[in-house]
């Protein structure tokens, strides 16, 4: 299961009033930097066959089920910082993360 902070509802549903349809956010793992993988973000326009759709609120997340297994027991939380504000990710599964912090490992 993932779940999402209220401070991550808030901006999820923030993000979807801005635009027109569409289902709601698409959270995916790439093979990407130094550790081996990154989180990808995007907007949810359908839900295919092989995705998990996670309803928290009134938002959804939609992951494709291959990438379920990283990010299972995940916390999506909404942070900022100053000036700075971003979508965290509190991955229990990380084993390691690269220096500035944009990509990870996991054990399978």
């Amino acid at each position: 299961m993932i779940t999402l902070t209220e401070s991550a509802i808030k901006r999820v549903r923030d993000m979807m009033s801005k635009r027109e349809g569409g289902v709601g956010l698409r959270i995916g793992v790439v093979k990407s930097g130094c550790s081996g993988y990154s989180y990808a973000l995007d907007y949810a326009d359908q839900v295919a066959a092989d995705d998990v759709v996670i309803e928290q609120g009134d938002v959804k997340v939609v992951i494709n089920e291959e990438a379920m297994p990283m990010m299972e027991g995940m916390e999506l939380d909404f942070v900022r910082e100053g000036l700075n504000q971003s979508f965290k990710f509190i991955n229990p599964n990380v084993t390691s993360e690269c220096g500035c912090g944009e990509s990870f490992s996991v054990t399978k």
